[in-house]
């Protein structure tokens, strides 16, 4: 595990723990913000990455205390180890309303069980310092409980398994036609429709957004990117899109 600072400015950071693992494991991004003497740790990931995540987050706080976990929806990449976060800090974690009485399926203890919080479906501002991070709806991308988190201070949408990419070596993407083939197939299996995708990239617009970082893989910096980004995920067709057909009852082989 290395770390990248994405924004370093005026006691605000922004770094990405990346995870280029190798195994059966999917790779997966860590991502802290720290503003002042507060953080928080974006989709901590599963048991493979809990030592070296806590341990490498510790360090980077210093004297800052890590006040939130936030869960972009139930996967394990995302939640497995939220006990051990729960139970080695004072942070209070977020999912979806939806998922709440999911996650102690995990393994969550009784003793830690209150500070694991809802977000209601419209989402919230969770304060940071004196800073505010907006958790914004991403609901059946492709979770149906789904979230992603702006920060207004470093301008950067971390966006969860919207944008991931799988077999990548580079942190950043460098020309994005070259990059479509290791996220299109993702996307047209995990995302629901692109009703959805057109709803969520209307809603970014509004937004003033320097850079998009996923879950999995390379992220998204500069306007130009972003702007790319999101003209394609508008029109791509997805999910019920392209899969209806498959709704049937299966053949019988041999």
């Amino acid at each position: 595990m290395s770390e990248s600072v994405l924004y370093d400015r005026d006691g605000h950071r922004n770094i990405l723990l990346e995870d280029y693992g190798h195994g059966l494991a999917v790779q997966a991004n860590q991502h802290l913000v720290i503003h002042g003497d507060e953080g928080m740790i974006l989709d901590p990931g599963g048991h493979k990455v809990y030592t070296q995540a806590l341990g490498a987050t510790g360090k980077l706080l210093g004297k800052s205390t890590l006040r939130h976990i936030f869960l972009s929806h139930q996967d394990p990449d995302i939640v497995a180890a939220v006990n051990g976060w729960l139970m080695t800090t004072d942070a209070d974690a977020w999912c979806s309303e939806l998922w709440v009485r999911f996650v102690p399926h995990f393994g969550v203890d009784r003793l830690v069980a209150d500070r694991l919080k809802p977000i209601a479906d419209e989402g919230m501002y969770l304060p940071l310092g004196d800073a505010e991070m907006v958790v914004l709806p991403a609901h059946f991308l492709h979770s149906c409980g789904n979230f992603h988190l702006y920060d207004p201070v470093s301008k950067i949408l971390y966006t969860g398994d919207l944008g991931a990419s799988l077999g990548v070596s580079y942190v950043e993407v460098p020309d994005f036609d070259a990059h479509l083939p290791f996220m299109e197939g993702f996307h047209r299996r995990y995302m629901a429709s692109n009703r959805a995708l057109r709803a969520w990239a209307d809603m970014v617009r509004e937004l003033d957004v320097a850079m998009i970082a996923p879950q999995h893989g390379a992220l998204f910096r500069g306007e130009a990117m972003v702007q790319r980004f999101l003209d394609w995920i508008s029109h791509l067709e997805c999910g019920v899109d392209v899969m209806g057909h498959s709704y049937r009852v299966p053949p019988r082989r041999g």
